[in-house]
């Protein structure tokens, strides 16, 4: 039995003995212990390190602008899931969808603002001023070969191009002139020259435009072209001959009768030659109550000084002579010539000035014509076309007076000719024929391929300046003109 160490004994000794092999176990088990604790006390987990590394990645990659890509693809799961699932058939189709989806709208707004009207206006020539001659009293033959106006006749249309099939719209000059000029349909009144200068009453709005009610003088809600061109921002001038000459109190501009009373310019004087009913804008509220019937309504002599510079000229030239020169069977005066040889020297001094002006040779039109043909004695002619109700302002025709009603906002309108529906009611003033001067007319030509009247007039002039049809200038299937007449043109 070995005893226990003592004092000094080599396990005890602190000379550099080695300690028992037990003592030894002991010590290096202690000391393993220790180093486990240390660890342990100083390293995180291994599950903590574990998450470190993926908080450092996703750290990074908000910070970078290239992260990795499997990285990026973690936070954008939509481009992910479409990248994961193709489809041949299905990715093609939405951007067809899309792309026919985002026109469609654009149209019908286009519509509905008017906004198709350039489309219609590019495919007619250039034409920036046109020169409306109209004479009166007088049918489509005063263009042909027999005609007493050689110049109107002969020497005019091989210039240009005659439209034999155009016709005036109603009985009366100035119901006639109205409808050239606002598309509004003739009254009763306005038919007879308007012998009482009144309102028109109750002015109630009536289909396609029209204006109900008897009277002459039209609100100042019912347009003309006129009122149309300031719109647009275009010009626009009347040269009535005489109206600037009436003599002393007598305005030189914008001439008319005070409303309420009787035109006491209803017919011609010896001293005075203008009439009230060959001024058609002076019907109309919208220029009498404006600064601008002074300005735009004018005598015949300021035409000759507004064309000696493009920038005068207007756009639109309303030009009538008097009633000594505008072609009528009535001598404006004892003694004085009357029918056509006295238009003669009217058109023989006013055409040229056009046609040598700057305006008319940088895209002019001259249009001549007669507001009606003769409506009694052996040449009288009420034929008319393009029209198959009778108007809703004038009396029912005696042939149908239990078909047509009074007039009302629904009363039947003035529809086109169709070969299904010939015309019921041919009410008309007239075959008057149209003359057209232009470099987009073929010279000698004769049109006799359409039918048109002056409201087909009125709506290829408003085409020609990108407006929107007035009144009955806007019925539809009315022809206007188009390559057919502007043969010319290409």
């Amino acid at each position: 039995m070995t005893s226990p160490p003592t004092a000094g004994s080599p396990e005890t000794d602190e000379t550099g003995y080695m300690p028992a092999p037990w003592a030894a176990a002991v010590a290096v088990m202690a000391l393993l212990a220790f180093g486990v604790l240390l660890g342990s006390a100083v390293s995180p987990a291994p599950a903590s390190r574990a998450r470190t590394p993926v908080l450092v990645a996703l750290t990074r990659a908000a910070t970078k602008a290239a992260p990795p890509a499997p990285v990026s693809q973690a936070p954008a799961p939509p481009p992910v899931t479409q990248a994961a699932t193709p489809s041949p058939a299905s990715t093609p189709e939405p951007p067809p969808a899309s792309t026919t989806k985002a026109p469609a709208p654009s149209k019908p707004n286009a519509q509905s603002k008017g906004l198709s009207r350039p489309s219609t206006r590019a495919q007619l020539p250039p034409i920036k001023h046109v020169f409306l001659i109209v004479l009166s009293g007088q049918s489509a033959a005063a263009f042909s070969p027999g005609s007493p106006a050689p110049y109107l006749a002969k020497t005019l249309p091989h210039q240009g191009e005659l439209l034999e099939n155009y016709f005036a719209v109603s009985s009366g000059e100035l119901a006639n002139a109205i409808a050239l000029t606002s598309g509004q349909g003739p009254t009763t009144q306005t038919a007879a020259d308007c012998p009482l200068y009144t309102d028109l009453t109750p002015a109630a709005a009536g289909a396609e435009g029209q204006v109900l009610g008897s009277g002459c003088v039209y609100p100042r809600t019912t347009l003309t072209l006129g009122d149309q061109l300031t719109r647009a921002g275009e010009s626009w001038k009347a040269y009535v001959e005489g109206l600037e000459t009436g003599g002393p109190g007598q305005p030189a501009s914008c001439r008319h009768p005070v409303l309420g009373t009787t035109d006491l310019e209803n017919a011609p004087s010896p001293q005075d030659a203008y009439v009230t009913w060959r001024n058609p804008f002076v019907y109309f509220h919208s220029l009498l109550d404006s600064p601008q019937c002074a300005k735009d309504d004018l005598g015949l002599g300021r035409l000759a000084a507004d064309l000696k510079k493009t920038s005068t000229t207007p756009s639109f030239a309303y030009i009538v002579p008097d009633r000594c020169h505008d072609g009528s069977e009535t001598p404006c005066a004892p003694g004085q010539p009357a029918g056509l040889p006295a238009s003669e020297a009217f058109l023989r001094k006013v055409v040229p000035e056009i046609e040598a002006s700057g305006a008319y040779d940088r895209g002019g039109l001259i249009a001549i014509t007669f507001d009606q043909a003769p409506q009694s004695g052996p040449a009288a002619d009420s034929s008319g076309c393009c029209m198959t109700a009778p108007y809703p302002n004038l009396p029912s025709p005696a042939a149908t007076p239990t078909t047509t009603p009074a007039p009302t906002a629904t009363s039947p309108t003035v529809s086109p000719n169709s070969a299904a529906a010939p015309p019921a009611t041919p009410a008309g003033g007239g075959r008057v024929g149209l003359l057209l001067i232009s470099k987009y007319v073929k010279p000698g030509s004769l049109n006799v391929t359409g039918e048109y009247n002056h409201f087909a007039l009125l709506r290829s002039i408003e085409n020609l300046f990108g407006l929107g049809p007035l009144g009955y200038a806007g019925a539809p299937g009315l022809l206007a003109f188009d390559s057919s007449v502007f043969n010319a043109y290409k």
